[in-house]
């Protein structure tokens, strides 16, 4: 098997040449929010909104630009439990290629059908990636189609790299550069490209899951990041810092409200980076929106998860009387402080409580953290004990 090297800036722009038409130029959004906060400008590549909701399209459509007339016909393999393969079967279709995607069995049934539905066959094998991958790799040498790696290859990586080349034509100002390291490829990519282009440049990488424990940025939550893409990047990269879940959710929450993007937890990382003050670096900086992917209901919890953490939901228990008018008294000074409950729990049994008391738990809207510590301090001052939950 040849060497695997890393993609020049010329490569970079073949590809830029190749997926023109098929992946989009996405915009580049200033953030008066995040810049009011931090005290420079920031700005947010919204690769969020590319084709198929992810950076991925890019790398996709130059790997499979570049197969012969034979390698066309025999197909091409991927193997994703998201993005990756989303972008792989919507490449494929554009270029009249026969496109195979193994996910793991347990796969969300909203990323098997998006897959299928941009024209892949979609095999669902093993119980994890690794075994999807492994079934995947086998029936490419079965069946000579070729495998397409999501980010251990030099056509993939160069395709990543074509957003370097925009940020570069964007923001000829910007001096620090966030990006978010999963297998490497996009990071690797686009930090060749900007290293050629504006060699002074700061570039940041970003993971999640520091502590060894899941994360909802499962975008970026490989095993094994690439040897050819952590290489690059180990030459490359000024930094490489994490980041933990309850700043993905914040990230998110904040891009949301006041940025209007959706975006996933990947997506967030290098936002959340920024958050947590770990980025480092002075004058204007630009972070990389990966990609908006997220599953609504995963969308829904981590909302109400970042709003909590934001003091904009005060979730909290207590202990009434358990006799008629007790909740309503509790509710009016709620409501005299001007919280709104949007939420009630009474539990009677199997609690620790008197016979004559009930506990209550409720969900209140609030305005912001300082405005729960006063709502706190008046159920307090009436001699109810708070329990906050976090």
């Amino acid at each position: 098997m040849a060497t695997k090297t890393a993609p020049t800036l010329v490569d970079i722009e073949a590809a830029r040449g190749r997926i023109l038409g098929h992946a989009r130029a996405t915009p580049v959004y200033g953030s008066e929010t995040l810049s009011r906060r931090y005290g420079r400008r920031v700005w947010l590549k919204a690769e969020n909104l590319q084709r198929t909701g992810s950076f991925k399209v890019r790398g996709a459509v130059n790997k499979l630009s570049l197969l012969g007339t034979e390698e066309r016909a025999a197909g091409v393999i991927a193997a994703s439990a998201g993005n990756h393969g989303q972008a792989v079967a919507w490449a494929a279709r554009e270029l009249g290629i026969k496109s195979t995607v193994f996910m793991p069995q347990d796969a969300p049934m909203a990323k098997v059908e998006a897959t299928r539905n941009y024209g892949a066959e979609t095999v669902l094998a093993g119980a994890g990636f690794d075994d999807a991958l492994a079934a995947a790799t086998e029936r490419a040498r079965e069946t000579g189609a070729t495998f397409v790696h999501a980010f251990e290859d030099e056509a993939v990586i160069a395709g990543q790299g074509t957003i370097g080349l925009e940020l570069a034509d964007e923001l000829r100002e910007v001096e620090t550069f966030v990006l978010p390291v999963g297998g490497g490829g996009v990071a690797a990519g686009i930090a060749i490209a900007l290293r050629a282009l504006r060699p002074g440049v700061r570039i940041v990488g970003v993971q999640a899951g520091k502590t060894g424990r899941g994360t909802i940025a499962d975008g970026i939550a490989v095993k094994h990041p690439g040897e050819l893409t952590m290489s690059i990047l180990g030459d490359q990269l000024d930094d490489l810092v994490h980041v933990e879940d309850e700043s993905i959710a914040e990230a998110i929450t904040v891009l949301l409200e006041r940025a209007k993007l959706v975006v996933e937890g990947a997506g967030a990382a290098a936002t959340a980076a920024l958050l947590d003050g770990t980025v480092g670096g002075d004058g204007e900086a630009c972070v990389l929106l990966s990609g908006g992917n997220i599953d609504p209901t995963m969308l829904i919890s981590v909302m109400r998860h970042g709003l909590t953490l934001a003091g904009r939901y005060l979730v909290f228990r207590t202990k009434i009387a358990d006799r008629p008018g007790s909740l309503v008294e509790l509710l009016e000074l709620i409501a005299a402080e001007r919280g709104n409950v949007v939420s009630v729990d009474h539990h009677r049994e199997g609690m620790a409580i008197d016979v004559v008391e009930t506990e209550v738990s409720l969900t209140v809207i609030t305005r912001d953290e300082n405005h729960c510590g006063q709502l706190i301090t008046a159920l307090e001052s009436r001699g109810y004990r708070v329990d906050r939950f976090r």
